[in-house]
């Protein structure tokens, strides 16, 4: 049985905005703190196996960097627990006192994450140098190293971000991550910035990494493509749960849950032996965190929606050997995951 290394025990994540005494006027100071408050992700329970990449998807404002942010310590959990190995290291509430270098993040700007006065070579080294992974006059050869891994000239230390194209900054971020020899990576919409010929290289970095280190990965995209080619296993998220887990072949073979099944369908598809396949949008607009519906988050888009989806919290059940979803019209195989 394979090692869940790294998880998320039934985390949420809620923001409530300091508001000014003229925005709180002009919102209305009777107005209850509840409505104010962004809730961005809801009782997110994930794992993520050892030597794993696990794709999160899901459309843009639905919590998927906020719950990278929670697995790496950037940010603390309102609610639950983030576990490496077993062990708690992140609770609710409260920041670690030191961050674990053994999850490290990989951010979707490189140029916004990289300080534009430090020399990318310093950028490198500090972490290491500051978590005694390699000595002050050994860390010049180290991050030459690794910028050879991540397929830069090693003469690039001494140069700035700003030097750089946007396929080269992230690739020196990538490096910068590696460098801390962590056991996990977050990769936060790494491509996402990039132009298409460029994600390829990036990609292909990724896989070239992976079999080279045998990475546990957690990468967040809205790219559909991208995840089918790079990952083991997706989960699916909307409006801050997750309502579908598989194996990449199994989702994209037979999606379960009706929010997988419209992702899918709104790829773009060209036949060339054939005539042109129309696509279908998942209709209407993701509704807003301050907000949620009550019940399953997708009944208002979802074409297959009941009376009970508008009032009863569908679960996250099996559904399959190694596959959950969260939908009331979706028949379990097992007892619910998340009670």
């Amino acid at each position: 049985m394979t090692i869940a290394l790294v998880s998320a025990d039934a985390v949420s994540k809620r923001f409530v905005p300091r508001l000014s005494l003229g925005e709180r006027v002009a919102a209305g100071l009777g107005a209850p703190l509840e409505s104010r408050t962004v809730h961005a992700v809801d009782r997110v329970s994930l794992t993520i196996r050892k030597g794993e990449v696990l794709g999160l998807v899901g459309e843009s404002g639905c919590g998927k960097s906020t719950l990278g942010r929670m697995l790496t310590g950037i940010l603390p959990p309102s609610e639950g627990r983030v576990l490496l190995d077993g062990q708690p290291i992140m609770t609710a509430g409260r920041r670690p006192v030191k961050r674990d270098r053994r999850i490290q993040m990989v951010f979707q700007n490189p140029f916004a994450s990289l300080n534009p006065r430090m020399p990318i070579g310093r950028a490198i080294a500090e972490g290491p140098i500051a978590h005694g992974l390699v000595s002050r006059d050994r860390a010049a050869a180290y991050v030459a190293d690794w910028l050879a891994r991540v397929g830069l000239d090693t003469d690039f230390a001494e140069r700035y971000p700003h030097q750089f194209s946007g396929g080269q900054r992230q690739r020196v971020a990538t490096a910068r991550a590696l460098a801390m020899q962590p056991d996990v990576i977050v990769c936060d919409e790494p491509v996402a910035s990039l132009d298409v010929s460029i994600q390829a290289q990036i990609i292909n970095l990724f896989l070239e990494l992976r079999r080279e280190l045998s990475l546990t990965m957690l990468f967040i995209s809205h790219d559909l493509g991208v995840v089918r080619h790079l990952c083991d296993r997706v989960a699916v998220m909307y409006l801050g749960r997750i309502v579908e887990t598989a194996t990449a072949a199994e989702l994209y073979a037979e999606p379960r849950h009706p929010y997988t099944q419209g992702l899918l369908n709104s790829i773009p598809k060209l036949r060339l032996d054939e005539a042109p396949v129309t696509y279908h949008p998942i209709a209407g607009e993701l509704p807003s965190p301050l907000s949620p519906p009550t019940g399953c988050h997708f009944h208002t888009r979802c074409p297959l929606a009941e009376d009970r989806c508008r009032v009863v919290v569908p679960p996250l059940v099996q559904v399959g050997e190694r596959r959950e979803a969260a939908c009331h019209l979706v028949p379990p195989t097992a007892r619910s995951l998340s009670s």
